[in-house]
């Protein structure tokens, strides 16, 4: 029987994370992670048609034209809590090199 050493020991979170890095997941979790920020910041979901990330920019097609201009008014405090809640999120990795913190939003 082998015993784990107390300095070998690394938190369920921790291991979680190595696992989703090692299997190559934590792309596609993050676009997740991404989307269910936008909608819970936005308060657009119901408008929301489309969601796309790629290279830094979110691109969201909407379905109303006024939910659009509102959204777009509100650009910069939209990117500012999108990055916040996922920073706050333990599973969203921010070291991935295709996705990270969203750098733009386009509305179409």
């Amino acid at each position: 029987m082998s015993y784990i050493r107390r300095k070998e020991a690394v938190s369920v979170g921790e291991a979680l994370v190595a696992f989703l890095r090692q299997a190559r997941l934590n792309s596609g979790l993050n676009n997740q992670r991404i989307f269910t920020a936008w909608d819970q910041v936005s308060g657009a979901e119901k408008y929301t048609v489309r969601r796309f990330y790629r290279n830094g920019i979110l691109y969201v097609t909407l379905a109303s034209s006024a939910a659009r201009v509102h959204l777009a008014r509100q650009k910069e405090q939209l990117l500012e809590r999108i990055n916040d809640v996922l920073s706050q999120d333990p599973l969203f990795d921010s070291e991935d090199p295709s996705t990270g913190y969203v750098k733009e939003i386009r509305l179409k």
